[in-house]
């Protein structure tokens, strides 16, 4: 990799807009077409060309002028900077009703991650089986820090996040995936990204209480 592509940091609106890139470009493989523009492919992801060019930029130099970007190319580009091109080892801490859906959700391996293991605190869900793996204690966690966990996923209720998140943090966990309803606190150096069911309800809830009342509302 170029150093100085190297040393550029990629911001964090560019990142976000990445995966959405790469959903569309699969997309339009599975329908076996071989090359896409920039004005095409920003059509398809509701942002404009320009935009999408200076995402792209970031990654790396790649697109002819006149005839586009090779589909199987930019899909192999993007997915490299999402890290979907190695498998990075997933496990869940909640074995609650999320973290269950979770446990059985099929897409995970096909974007780069793998679960192996889950967790919970509850004595009657340890030794039981979810999608064919058995819940362990959390206090395995600990004992299990050889398996190399590079993402945790808290499913937890929120008054337990925090304290899953440090000992999560103490083994050399720096990837978190928080669906805890609550604040989560951590030092440098590692990501945390809360998705919070609730709170995004309640915007689609602002949104229909303002069709109710006649006021104009944009969902985003």
């Amino acid at each position: 990799m170029d150093q100085n592509r190297k040393s550029k940091r990629i911001p964090p609106t560019t990142v976000a807009r990445l995966p959405l890139y790469l959903r569309c470009l699969e997309e339009i493989k599975l329908k076996k077409i071989r090359s896409i523009s920039s004005f095409e492919l920003a059509e398809l992801t509701g942002h404009n060309a320009a935009q999408l060019r200076k995402d792209l930029s970031y990654l790396g130099e790649f697109g002819t002028r006149g005839v586009g970007y090779d589909t199987t190319e930019l899909i192999r580009q993007i997915g490299k900077w999402l890290g979907v091109a190695a498998v990075r080892s997933v496990v869940i801490v909640g074995a609650g009703h999320l973290g269950r859906a979770l446990c059985n959700y099929a897409g995970f391996f096909n974007k780069g991650f793998d679960v192996v293991d889950i967790y919970d605190k509850d004595k009657s869900k340890i030794g039981t089986e979810i999608a064919g793996f058995k819940i362990k204690h959390i206090d395995e966690l600990e004992v299990n820090n050889s398996a190399n966990i590079d993402v945790a996923i808290i499913a937890t209720p929120a008054g337990e996040a925090q304290d899953i998140v440090d000992r999560l943090v103490s083994i050399g966990v720096s990837s978190i995936l928080n669906f805890a309803p609550t604040k989560i606190e951590v030092g440098k150096g590692i990501c945390v990204r809360n998705v919070d069911f609730s709170a995004e309800l309640q915007i689609i809830g602002f949104h229909l209480a303002s069709i109710e009342h006649g006021l104009s509302s944009d969902c985003c």
